[in-house]
């Protein structure tokens, strides 16, 4: 049975401080999108040597491609494939999730989504010229598959084309909720190949863009309902002219049938994955200001944590937390054993815990009563920020969709 280590609670203890201390403060600015979160994040990258850890990890796998090795990376490659590392990895992202879980989402989207789409896909060369600065935080990334008219159907209603030129292609269409998107550096960028042929027969593909490119956009940041520190914007491509080094893989051959939608699909995974940690965040900080709460708060001559409504309420919240907890260790005890998740267990992960941190958190709200309605109680954050994680990543029924076909299969 898996369970936080000393190590892990001496981690958790640093980054819980370092949160206290360096990210509390600036909680208003982040959360009225005064401060883009991505020096706040770079310190914390660099106070517990996560940069330097991920250069180091980024070298030594580029360093056994290179020499013809092949297989899923060790743990010596990719600081994956023990359950230690893994936790290591995962406390940074609780731990934020209870101050400002918009941080999460805006560094999981640059070291995550965006690298692990160049590093699936790309040339040791991209890999060289784009990942390692996104692993580092050195670079900022985004990750744009989501248009206006496609959003569960990413696919099917995908409108962004590139058209080939000559020796070049020319890229067209728009982008819309882009995490990262007003200040990113570096943007994998997912369309259709137009080669004359029904939109529906088309491959998808996938380009590395550059901020600052002729003819791309990137819009302000959006106001949205909550995650605010999380910057979200739109892209807008007109005629943005691009080679063959831009095309992750380098040659169209590495797209034949859905092997672009596949990709898609495989970071799709990785985010599904990495949602139950951040609903283990929001989770735990609701029960750490909630029972104190109901202990102190007096009505009707007694604390309302006396009264069994309330208590049904706090077990209900603790009985998430632990079923939360248990999504978490089993993504670690999987990565210990060398496996990651299938879509169809990523997507079961991602739809327990992204309803169980909602209904957790209006509990919270609904505990603290008038209190809790109030923006300086932090639980009316904590639900609006909640909410997100059943739509981004797949919605709900998204998820429910793909557990019910791989029943069924």
């Amino acid at each position: 049975m898996f369970e936080w280590s000393d190590e892990h609670q001496m981690i958790r203890t640093a980054v819980r401080e370092f949160v206290d201390k360096e990210v509390r403060p600036h909680r208003e600015a982040l959360e009225h999108g005064d401060m883009p979160p991505y020096e706040l994040l770079r310190k914390l990258y660099s106070s517990f040597g996560m940069d330097q850890m991920a250069a180091s990890s980024f070298d030594r796998r580029i360093a056994k491609e290179e020499a013809g090795e092949t297989g899923r990376p060790t743990a010596d490659a990719d600081g994956e494939g023990d359950a230690g590392g893994g936790g290591m990895t995962l406390l940074p992202i609780i731990e934020l999730c209870k101050c400002s879980p918009g941080m999460v989402t805006a560094m999981g989207v640059s070291v995550g989504l965006t690298s692990a789409a160049i590093m699936n896909k790309g040339t040791i060369a991209q890999k060289k010229r784009w990942a390692r600065d996104l692993l580092t935080l050195d670079k900022i990334g985004a990750w744009a598959i989501t248009e206006p008219n496609s959003g569960s159907d990413a696919f099917g209603s995908m409108q962004a084309v590139a058209r080939i030129d000559g020796d070049e292609f020319v890229l067209n269409g728009s982008k819309t909720f882009i995490t990262n998107g007003p200040f990113a550096d570096t943007i994998v960028f997912i369309c259709k190949l137009d080669e004359g042929n029904p939109p529906a027969e088309r491959r998808v593909v996938q380009f590395v863009l550059d901020k600052g490119m002729t003819g791309l956009e990137q819009s302000k940041p959006l106001r949205k309902m909550g995650m605010h520190s999380s910057p979200t914007g739109m892209l807008f491509l007109d005629d943005v002219r691009v080679g063959t080094d831009r095309l992750l893989g380098e040659s169209l051959d590495a797209y034949a049938a859905k092997a672009g939608r596949e990709a898609s699909k495989a970071t799709f995974t990785i985010e599904r994955t990495g949602v139950a940690a951040m609903a283990l965040g929001i989770i735990e900080r609701c029960l750490e200001l909630s029972v104190p709460y109901a202990k102190s708060r007096i009505q009707f001559g007694q604390p309302i944590g006396n009264y069994q409504l309330i208590q049904l309420k706090l077990a209900k919240m603790e009985v998430a937390r632990l079923n939360v907890e248990g999504l978490v260790f089993r993504t670690l005890e999987m990565a210990a054993a060398g496996k990651g998740m299938g879509l169809a267990q990523a997507s079961a992960s991602k739809l327990y815990a992204a309803q169980a941190a909602m209904e957790v958190a209006l509990e919270a709200v609904q505990i603290f009563g008038g209190n809790g309605y109030m923006a300086e109680y932090e639980v009316e954050q904590l639900a609006r920020d909640a909410k997100v994680l059943q739509i981004y990543a797949g919605t709900d029924e998204i998820q429910i969709t793909h557990i019910a076909r791989a029943l069924l299969a």
